[in-house]
């Protein structure tokens, strides 16, 4: 097939979360499997690499004309398509230090527009991709997509065939603006119903109503969009079960302890030893004292509501009063911040806090840590946790979403399961699990080491997702 996958980050250029991996993996698993693939996105800023094609383009939106610039790059047998206009060239995606973009809208209808043109457009190997291709949008960011498809092409004969998926990783971002706004979208208002929302534009609700097929990031996430997770889409997405699929995400080979370059030691399932050296060696780079028989808890967060930090917050003064050592690594709410910082000062010999982001230390936190809290308020699918698994690191999650996909809980009579999953949403819960986990540490050692490798020998590769993805993009062909 031919897919073009549109979206408003894709790594390793442009990233602020889990969007950006798997908008920057898939495309490659596709590829990889025979597929031609365009992946497009928005050019931030001159990336390496990346030549001017020397197509353009012309738009009217916002009562102007707007010329915009292909730019492609060839990488992991990706046809990698960065769109170029001055309104992209800021500091930030979505924002700056000021706030969110005024003009957002107009950024990513724009997006939406261009990435319509790049397959007629961008030359190939072969030749530019045409109009028989399918169209994979990314959250909100793209939900017009599908509006300017049906508005602008197949209502004059053009991509008569070309479906579109619409992929929702977070149904928290609406993309909801001012009603008056729909009319600088240059497009019919025949369209306005399925961009309405309670009177306002909603691009994510023009997505999910007009594209062939939806998926999400895991089959409980789908389930959950239908019920009390949409975020006052639920009626909708219930509307369209039938069409929404949940596929969970995978991870690159770039979290793989037996090759990662960010490492002291590498280690496997069937070799443990260089873990225990990765430990050694993270407990001496952040200050606390050496010991291996202490179990190490680690987080790599965004630090916010959704990320179940409070649960965290809650936990800590009973956590810390056990023999243990506690390692976090993230930003956002101020509240959270302080928290961080207080408990590395009130528990120096057990914890430690990083507020910010390193990459290079996610990495040797999910090596060197024994386990991982990820007591998510809900979670889409969730990476951290995959990660965590393909480290020997034991997750201790929320049981919601790609979480309860992914974490069975350990059971010692059949020696299944790869954590520990706690089902209600409360201190409490967080509590008993981190002491089941602490029971099994401590007591059963041959039982810890099979948890471990339950974890590491799970397949989370990203070729399983791009089958499920083939079998979703003939489903919307037919």
């Amino acid at each position: 097939m031919d897919i073009v996958q549109v979206s408003a980050e894709l790594a390793p250029w442009s990233k602020t979360g889990g969007l950006g991996d798997v908008c920057g993996a898939l495309p490659r698993a596709l590829a990889a499997r025979g597929h031609r693939v365009m992946a497009i996105a928005p050019r931030y800023k001159a990336y390496e690499g990346a030549w001017d094609t020397g197509a353009r383009a012309q738009f009217h939106l916002f009562g102007s004309r707007h010329e915009v610039a292909y730019f492609h790059l060839l990488r992991d047998g990706v046809h990698h398509v960065f769109i170029d206009h001055v309104s992209y060239r800021r500091p930030g995606i979505y924002g700056d230090e000021h706030g969110v973009y005024g003009d957002n809208l107009f950024r990513f209808a724009l997006l939406c527009r261009a990435a319509l043109e790049a397959p007629l457009r961008v030359p190939l190997d072969g030749g530019p991709m045409g109009e028989a291709c399918v169209f994979h949008a990314n959250d909100w960011h793209t939900g017009l997509l599908p509006v300017y498809l049906e508005g602008l092409y197949r209502s004059v004969g053009r991509f008569p065939l070309a479906p579109c998926v619409h992929a929702i990783h977070n149904a928290g971002h609406h993309g909801a603006f001012d009603a008056h706004h729909f009319a600088g979208l240059d497009v019919s208002t025949r369209w306005w119903p399925a961009c309405d929302m309670d009177g306002r534009l909603n691009c994510l609700k023009a997505g999910i109503t007009l594209a062939a097929k939806l998926v999400t990031v895991s089959p409980s996430y789908a389930r959950q969009l239908c019920i009390d997770h949409g975020h006052g889409l639920e009626g909708l997405f219930a509307h369209r079960a039938r069409d929404l699929w949940g596929i969970l995400n995978g991870i690159g080979p770039e979290w793989d302890p037996a090759t990662d370059k960010h490492l002291p030691a590498h280690f496997s399932a069937d070799d443990l030893s260089g873990k225990a050296a990765c430990k050694a060696a993270l407990q001496r780079e952040l200050g606390l004292p050496v010991r291996p028989e202490v179990p190490l808890f680690g987080v790599v967060a965004r630090l916010d509501h959704q990320k179940g930090i409070e649960l965290i917050m809650g936990a800590a003064p009973w956590l810390l009063r056990q023999d243990v050592q506690l390692v976090v690594l993230g930003s956002g709410g101020a509240q959270y911040e302080d928290w961080v910082r207080r408990m590395a000062r009130e528990f120096p010999k057990r914890a430690r806090g990083w507020v910010g982001f390193s990459e290079p230390l996610a990495h040797r936190i999910e090596a060197g840590a024994d386990l991982f809290l990820m007591p998510s308020r809900f979670e889409p699918c969730g990476l951290n946790q995959l990660y965590s698994m393909r480290y020997g690191t034991v997750p201790i999650v929320h049981a919601t979403g790609g979480l309860a996909d992914t974490v069975p809980t350990w059971d010692p009579a059949s020696g299944q399961g790869t954590g520990w999953a706690f089902p209600d949403f409360a201190v409490d819960g967080l509590v008993q699990a981190i002491g089941w986990a602490l029971h099994t540490f401590h007591g059963h050692k041959d039982a810890w080491r099979q948890v471990q490798q339950n974890g590491m020998r799970r397949d989370s590769g990203w070729d399983r997702a791009a089958a499920l993805y083939e079998r979703l993009y003939g489903s919307a062909f037919g």
